[in-house]
Order: C-alpha cells, then sequence, then structure tokens
C-alpha cells in the first residue's frame, strides 16, 4: 500500500510540489508564433511543469482554435495516424496491404444526410468544433514549413500529415463492435446444443434466461458471418515483419468514479474522483489542457483528435465518467435471393442492396477497387452467395444524429445540471455514467447514451434480417436512470450493474455490466468515511485489496501434498492485496491462471473450448466453494484434487519465472509497466522512440487499482493512465495524473516525465487558478492571426 504521507492534503502541500515562482518565472521561454488562418484574435499559451498547456483566448472558438494547436503540437502523429484510420485513407501513405482496412472502414463511415447533421448542431458548438479542426491543420502548416518541428515519425516513413476538415469528424463514427462477437459466439453455443457453457465465459447481468431468436438457425452460425470484422489488426507488421503483440485482455475493462458532497468531505465542498481504465502500452488516450475565454473555463484529459475535455472542471463543476454498458449494436442474417445475389427477402418480399463503388488510392500502386453493400439494417459484413446468405450490422453510432463528435464541446460550455440535462446529453451516444459535482455543492450522477428500440428480441444473439427484428427507434438519455444529490451523500460507479430496483424489463439496456469487485471494495470504503478528503480519494484510487484474492484465501484447502504445502504456507493468512512488492499475491496470480485452466478443462466440453476459452471470477470462485456435478460423480474429489495440482502447478512456475528464493518474489517483477510506440516493430521508430520501462505495477482487473492483464503474459495491458481528484471549488488544489507525459515526442521534458510519479501513486498538481498558473509556467506561446 502507498503511504498516506505520499499523498497531497489541500492546497498548502500542492505548494510544496510546486517549483518557486521566482525560479519559473526566470526560466519561461517566450514565442511568438503568425498563424495562416482560423484565429480570430491573439491567444496565449502558458506551459505548466507537468507539461499542461494552459489556453487564453478572448473568445470561446479561439480557445479551442488552441486546444486544436497544442494537441497537434504534442501529438500530430497520434491524432494524424488515427484520422487516417477512421478516414479508410492508409493505403495511400502506407501502400497496399492497407487497401482491404480501408475498404472496412470506409464500410462503416457515416452516409446519410451530412448537411442534416450539421445543422442539428447549434452554431456556438459548430464554431468551437471548426476552430479546433483550424488549430490542427495551423500546426500542420507550421510543422510542414519547418522540417525541425516535423515528428520523427514522419521522416522515418515518408509520410506527411493530412490535413482535417470539419465533415470528416461528422463522416467518422470510431465505432466498435465487439458486442456482435458475443453474439455470435451464444448462437454457435446454441448450435452446439450448449448455451449453458455461456455463462462460464460471459455471466449475464442483470439475470436473463438466454433463448433462441424465432427464426433463426443456430447451427447455420458461423465465424464467417462476422465478415469483414474478422479482417484483424493493421498490419504494419508488413512493412517489417515482427510478431503481433498479445492484446489487452479487455473483459474485464473499465473505470472507477465517485462523488461525495459536501456533507461528507472534509473539506466542506464536493469532491470528484475518477479514473478511466483504458489501454496502457502505446500511445496515452488522453491530453490534457486548459481552455480559458470569457464564458469559458475548462481543464482537464481530453481525446486527442476530438474536441473539448472528457474529464475535468469548468469553473462552475466538476465532470467525470465511466461506461455504462447500452447494446448498440445487432447482427441481421439475411437470406439472398436464389438468382439474384444482389437481393435479400424483407418484409414479405425481396429487396435490393445499395451498392457502392469506392476506388482507394494506394501507394506505389494502382488504386484498390472495392463494393460495399448496406440494407435496410446497415452495412452488410458478409456476401456469400454460395451459401444465399449474408450479414449486415445495425449499430447506433451510424445512425442519424449519433456522432459524438461535438458532445465534450456541449458538456463544456453548459453551467450546471439543468444545462447538461436540457442540451449537452442530447449530443452524447456512447453510454457512460456521468457524475457532477457543482460549486453550490450539489452533485449527481445521469446515464447518457442512445439506446435502441427493438421490434422484438433481446439484442443477444443474430436475429433474422427479414423485418420482424428490426429497430424501430432510439431512446436517448432520458429514458435512463439518474440520482440528484443522494440521501447517502456520496455516489460511485465502477462499471457494475447500477441499474435501480425494479427497473423495468423491457428498458433494460444491456446484459454486460461488470464483476462487482471494484465497486464495493469503492462502496465499502466509501461508506466508512463520514469525512472524506482528497487524501482518501487517492489512497482509494491506487488501493490493491482484491476481494476475489480473499475469497479464494477463504477456500484454500487446509491441508494439501507435500509438494502443494509450500504454496499453502506462503498464501495462508495473506491479506488479499496486490501490491508491487508482495510475493503472495504474485503466487496468487499464478495460482488464479492455473485454477481457471484446470476447471475449463474439466467442465468444457472439447468442441466448445474455443467458444468458452476463460472462466469469469464468480463461477470459478462458486464451483471451488460448491462443486456440482459439472467436476464429476464426486464433486468434491474432483474440486480438491484440481485444487492441489494447482497449488503445485504455480509453485513450479513461480520457482521458474521467480526464482528458487520465494522470498524475492514480486507481483511488480511479473506486472511490467512498459510503453512503446505502437510502431515501435519499424527498427527506426524502436530506435527513434526509446521504450519508457523499468517499473513493476500491483493491482489487476479486479481491484480498485486497476492494471489488467495483457494477453498470455503478465505485462500490464490497461487501466487508469489518466486519474484526476477535484477539489470542487477550491479548484487548485486539485490533483491529476496523466501516463506518461503529455508528450508523444522524445525530444519533449514531458515524453515521460509523469512514468514514475503514476507508478508511485503521486498525483501532480492540477493548477487552474491565473494566479498559480502564471506563477508556475516554463513557457509562453502567443499565437497571432
Amino acid at each position: 500500500m502507498l503511504s498516506r504521507r505520499s499523498f497531497l492534503l489541500g492546497s498548502a502541500a500542492t505548494a510544496a510540489l510546486l517549483p518557486a515562482a521566482g525560479r519559473a518565472a526566470a526560466a519561461i521561454v517566450s514565442r511568438t508564433k503568425q498563424m495562416a488562418a482560423g484565429l480570430s484574435a491573439p491567444i496565449e499559451i502558458l506551459d505548466d511543469p507537468y507539461g499542461v498547456p494552459h489556453i487564453r483566448a478572448r473568445s470561446i472558438p479561439d480557445a479551442f482554435f488552441g486546444q486544436g494547436y497544442v494537441v497537434a503540437r504534442d501529438r500530430l502523429f497520434q491524432i494524424d495516424l488515427s484520422h487516417r484510420r477512421e478516414m479508410g485513407r492508409l493505403a495511400e501513405a502506407f501502400g497496399p496491404q492497407f487497401a482491404a482496412h480501408d475498404a472496412v472502414t470506409r464500410l462503416f463511415l457515416f452516409r446519410g444526410d451530412l448537411d442534416a447533421e450539421l445543422a442539428r448542431v447549434p452554431e456556438t458548438i459548430l464554431a468551437c468544433a471548426q476552430a479546433y479542426v483550424a488549430g490542427i491543420n495551423a500546426r500542420i502548416d507550421e510543422v510542414m514549413a519547418d522540417s525541425a518541428l516535423l515528428p520523427l515519425e514522419y521522416g522515418i516513413l515518408g509520410v506527411t500529415p493530412l490535413r482535417w476538415e470539419l465533415r470528416d469528424m461528422v463522416i467518422a463514427r470510431g465505432a466498435g463492435f465487439g458486442g456482435v462477437e458475443d453474439e455470435i459466439r451464444r448462437a454457435r453455443l446454441a448450435g452446439m446444443g450448449l448455451l449453458e457453457f455461456d455463462a462460464i465465459v460471459a455471466p449475464l447481468r442483470p439475470a436473463w434466461e438466454l433463448r433462441v431468436p424465432e427464426g433463426l438457425d443456430a447451427a447455420a452460425v458461423s465465424a464467417a458471418d462476422l465478415g469483414v470484422l474478422r479482417l484483424g489488426g493493421l498490419p504494419f507488421g508488413a512493412l517489417v515483419p515482427a510478431p503481433e503483440p498479445s492484446p489487452a485482455n479487455d473483459r474485464e475493462a473499465g473505470s472507477n468514479a465517485w462523488t461525495i458532497g459536501p456533507g461528507r468531505s472534509a473539506t466542506g465542498r464536493p469532491i470528484l474522483a475518477n479514473d478511466p481504465h483504458l489501454g496502457i502500452g502505446g500511445f496515452g488516450p488522453r491530453h490534457v489542457a486548459h481552455l480559458s475565454a470569457p464564458g469559458l473555463d475548462v481543464i482537464g484529459g481530453g481525446a486527442p483528435g476530438l474536441p473539448g475535455i472528457m474529464q475535468g472542471h469548468t469553473d462552475r463543476f466538476a465532470f467525470g465518467r465511466t461506461n455504462f454498458h447500452i447494446d448498440q449494436e445487432d447482427l441481421f442474417i439475411l437470406e439472398l435471393h436464389p438468382d439474384v445475389p444482389e437481393q435479400y427477402r424483407h418484409e414479405g418480399g425481396w429487396r435490393r442492396f445499395e451498392r457502392v463503388d469506392v476506388s482507394i488510392p494506394v501507394k506505389d500502386a494502382p488504386p484498390h477497387a472495392a463494393t460495399l453493400r448496406y440494407s435496410v439494417q446497415g452495412p452488410v459484413l458478409s456476401h456469400d452467395p454460395a451459401r444465399r446468405r449474408a450479414t449486415a450490422l445495425a449499430a447506433i453510432e451510424l445512425q442519424p444524429g449519433a456522432s459524438g463528435a461535438f458532445a465534450m464541446i456541449a458538456i463544456n460550455l453548459a453551467r450546471d445540471w439543468e444545462e447538461l440535462r436540457e442540451t449537452a446529453f442530447r449530443f452524447h451516444p456512447s453510454p457512460t455514467n456521468f457524475h457532477y459535482a457543482d460549486i453550490d455543492g450539489n452533485h449527481g450522477w445521469q446515464v447518457i447514451g442512445f439506446m435502441p428500440v427493438r421490434r422484438r428480441g433481446d439484442g443477444l444473439m443474430p436475429v433474422p434480417g427479414d423485418g420482424r427484428y428490426d429497430w424501430t427507434g432510439i431512446r436517448d438519455f432520458s429514458a435512463l436512470p439518474n440520482e440528484y444529490n443522494p440521501a447517502k451523500g456520496w455516489f460511485a460507479s465502477a462499471n457494475q450493474n447500477n441499474l435501480p430496483e425494479g427497473w423495468p424489463r423491457e428498458r433494460i439496456p444491456a446484459f454486460s455490466f461488470r464483476d462487482p469487485y471494484r465497486y464495493e471494495r469503492i462502496a465499502g470504503v466509501l461508506a466508512a468515511q463520514p469525512r472524506h478528503n482528497l487524501a482518501d480519494s487517492v489512497a482509494l484510487m491506487h488501493d490493491t485489496l482484491s476481494t476475489p484474492a480473499r475469497q479464494l484465501g477463504a477456500l484454500l484447502p487446509a491441508r494439501g501434498s507435500a509438494e502443494a504445502e509450500p504454496a499453502l504456507a506462503m498464501l495462508r493468512g495473506w491479506d488479499g492485496r496486490l501490491d508491487a512488492d508482495s510475493g503472495p499475491a504474485a503466487l496468487y496470480q499464478l495460482l488464479w491462471r492455473e485454477l481457471g485452466r484446470r476447471m475449463l478443462t474439466a467442465i468444457v466440453p472439447e468442441r466448445a473450448r474455443a467458444l468458452v476459452d476463460e472462466i469469469a471470477p464468480s463461477v470459478l470462485l462458486g464451483l471451488l466453494a460448491h462443486p456440482d456435478q459439472r467436476l464429476g460423480s464426486d464433486p468434491a474429489a474432483a474440486r480438491d484434487a484440481l485444487f492441489d495440482a494447482a497449488l503445485v502447478a504455480a509453485w513450479a512456475l513461480a520457482r521458474e519465472q521467480l526464482g528458487p528464493d520465494p522470498a524475492a518474489w514480486r507481483w511488480g517483477t511479473l506486472h511490467r509497466v512498459t510503453i512503446r510506440h505502437p510502431l515501435s516493430r519499424i527498427p527506426a521508430i524502436a530506435a527513434a522512440f526509446p521504450p519508457i520501462e523499468g517499473e513493476g505495477s500491483g493491482g489487476d482487473s479486479y481491484t480498485p487499482m486497476a492494471r489488467w492483464i495483457r494477453g498470455g503474459g503478465w505485462q500490464v495491458g490497461g487501466g487508469a493512465s489518466y486519474l484526476q481528484v477535484i477539489d470542487v471549488g477550491g479548484w487548485d488544489n486539485s490533483l491529476f495524473l496523466n501516463l506518461p507525459g503529455n508528450s508523444n515526442d522524445p525530444r519533449s521534458a514531458h515524453y515521460r516525465d509523469l512514468y514514475p510519479h503514476w507508478v508511485r501513486g503521486e498525483l501532480r498538481p492540477m493548477l487552474f487558478s491565473r494566479a498559480a498558473v502564471d506563477a508556475h509556467a516554463t513557457g509562453r506561446t502567443i499565437l497571432r492571426p
């Protein structure tokens, strides 16, 4: 556990962390730059000791111009690569291997009325988005005019950055379709007669009875129905062959957030804490900035390439977010006409696909031709005339009005809870637990996001595409739960099922809520703290208590074989904390994996193991506590033998991976935090961008300090790379971290400056007031129109 003395206890301790004002002022570097277009008046950008740019503008759109400029200054290649990917323009820069990926991307671009989409957005918000784009383009113009400013990747790869357009932000929806794979898995298990085994890998929360939809031939469903979604990752390995890194296991990924009302806060003001759990190992998913202008003052973490601040605070309220769960995609199975494969059965007749032929520019090769098809439900993923079968995807992200490009601007411009509910939330399609706390002492929670209205069915399996299961509309956030100034004085979310008791069955938005372990620990701590302070929030963010570890400890056999006794001796009496310097924590992780692997082998038929490839923690612990007939005619004896064999194997693995001396074993030795450039398989990239590494971490997917494990190894694959603890109204006491730093440029002082603080759990001051920023600024840039 981290020492509470290492946390920041209010403004005096915060000030002690900062460089002296006189030294900062003496070291400040000033620059003035002329912008080609998009700026109406000069803006000032002050950089602080932690790499945060503080943008001061005379108008709100100019402040967003400044945000676009600084994110391109710090993260140009990151946002450019993402922009190319989202627009289907990789092949023109990287070659023929990317053409098929570009075609898939273009399949999922928004194809509706672009003018109508833009007309939905208030002019004030559009002006901010347009200014953000202009700010990015201004930085692109600057680096193209001075190659010394160009990020190193461009010279190595021989490419140049794309210019941005506002329309691109509306067209590129950034859709993700992981839920469709779950639908396929369930249907395939149903086709095998093994549907009950789906509860082993993904128990439904809330509880629900799985049923095969009427009209679906589950036995005919296969992985081929995923069609283009099976294409895989981007083929940068084609530029230099190398193994693809193992992906992070994100089945238990998520985020934590809590708000504390003034009645339970040691400051007498609300506290809002948030640590979104995202991938760790490549580009940082947040860029921190401060935007100020008359009518706007907002600071926090934004998504690079998206205008506005996603988590942070304005001068009136703090805000945070965790993922809520709404099933926003459905897979439809289409029957093709026996003689005309460009037609499919729908509403009692035959309907023709809409076809779009695209020509994709390719570097050093002829253009790549592709045909994109669309049914009434959405993009066609697979088209197989030989089987008279096609599949199509309906997705919220692809519907009119479902662009999230303007959501953060709308939230940043709002003044209070009512204004958020009246306007801003209507621009936010993504499923989110939105946390709020304001300077008047109010705090609240609102689920936001869009939910499809299905003609029938629950969205858990593929359905016939003949019209019976089509969507008939979309519900917005007003159909979802909320709470304002809760009586208990606090509220927390950690991706658990937080639907209120008695929530209508027909309005259950999803069945994929996470295990409640993180939430239950957070709730237990908050409920026991009558006067919660900032240090308490920081400590809770770094809490390594594992409920599954404690529950497993209670199930340890009283006696084991001679070979199992050393492992039992180490684990008996262990407190269940997954600290980086803990030997029992390392052994526990090895044991947990062994138990899961052996239990799956014992209870899952071999023909289903490719689908049921992991076991949910609650299921594993339940079978260990209460073995049943799935383990054979003598379940208790089988459980005991399995447990003993896993203990023996885990001890042997620990000796192999950690050395022969158990006293030297450490969880952090296995659970390393390494950050590499996503294209580091290219030798010149690897040489130019040194890996950020050297430290280990505690935690795992089920501790409040979430540090999920990458693939089949033990590397940290995800977790809270951005953290914030906000003292609402005492803004300069607020704290943050952003792993590994705010810049992706190895030439910058902020390339990895926050990495050691992140590992040690040392949050940095989130400077906000004009006086605090001025006193500690290290750089000053003036942008002039």
